[in-house]
């Protein structure tokens, strides 16, 4: 039994805030950001909305998309580490508002490969026939942990969710193959108490190699080459380390989703709402294969390969 994903929904806030609109309350520019990071705005949240308002878009566009009813989810896994509340879950929040009442939910914590694992999570419950539909949600209002006075993190983040709904698909499509990791000595690199706090120039480091080696990895690990690969849709946190993993596979620039450029990093919504966009673009195509990675706070990592359709 094959698990895939059968609908996708997404969901970002109206208010943009551009690197222009950053220009006037901190020292920094938008030619700064733009050759540093490859961002030229950002989605926030306003103070009435918070991350299970978002959640909840994303989860009821991905559960019509798929063309099954909220009562048909069995379970609902939030990847999130800027809940509305320490608890309940996110989960619950999702599950309560769309009207799942069949369905358990948890949220988990793996910071922006968060969307990663909670793929690769739902997929086990799929093949072992013991649920029939899971609901995955990314969802975050990282802009309530930013410190708007630390230009270096300030810049990067925005708000947004994206959701995914998994179920059978026919042969020789879905998830061919994943990887999971994790390096808790990084913690020291980024981490939020109050606010978010980096390093930015390890996290680059580790960023760069672990990307590039996930990648490899997934496709090995699925009888694949690099030049099966149709698209390499990778966790928006910086162009410059997105770059690097589409040049470890050989792949042109076309190849390659960007998203970053208008949303920023979403940590564990940036992947979906990146899928989604192109989905609704047309790019993506019944039996195109797909090469999904990210990572994040933790240290954490992961990346799927996928074959697209039902």
């Amino acid at each position: 039994m094959n698990a895939g994903i059968i609908g996708m929904g997404q969901f970002v806030p109206e208010k943009e805030v551009t690197n222009f609109d950053l220009e006037k309350i901190m020292d920094t520019s938008d030619e700064w950001i733009r050759t540093r990071t490859g961002i030229e705005s950002r989605r926030i949240a306003d103070d009435d909305t918070d991350t299970s308002d978002m959640g909840v878009k994303a989860a009821e566009q991905a559960v019509k998309n798929a063309g099954i009813s909220p009562e048909e989810i069995d379970l609902i896994i939030v990847a999130t580490v800027t809940p509305d509340y320490r608890f309940p879950s996110v989960a619950t929040m999702i599950q309560h508002q769309i009207g799942a009442k069949n369905a358990a939910a948890m949220d988990i914590s793996a910071a922006c490969a968060g969307f990663m694992y909670g793929i690769v999570t739902g997929k086990q419950f799929i093949e072992t026939n013991d649920y029939k539909y899971v609901l995955v949600v990314g969802v975050e209002k990282l802009t309530k942990a930013v410190d708007w006075s630390d230009r270096n993190t300030a810049v990067l983040f925005g708000d947004g969710a994206g959701a995914a709904v998994l179920g059978q698909v026919s042969e020789g499509r879905g998830i061919l193959s994943f990887e999971l990791g994790a390096d808790g000595s990084g913690l020291k690199h980024l981490y939020q108490k109050d606010y978010i706090k980096m390093n930015g120039r390890e996290v680059f480091k580790f960023a760069v190699r672990q990307m590039g080696e996930s990648c490899v990895n997934v496709l090995e690990k699925a009888g694949l080459q690099k030049e099966d690969v149709d698209f390499l849709l990778p966790h928006q946190a910086n162009i410059r380390i997105m770059e690097a993993a589409r040049q470890r596979l050989d792949l042109p620039q076309e190849k390659m989703s960007v998203t970053i450029n208008k949303y920023g990093n979403t940590s564990s919504a940036s992947i979906p709402i990146t899928l989604m966009e192109e989905l609704q673009s047309g790019k993506i195509k019944d039996d195109d294969l797909l090469i999904m990675v990210g990572f994040g706070g933790g240290l954490t990592w992961g990346a799927i390969a996928m074959r697209w359709g039902r």
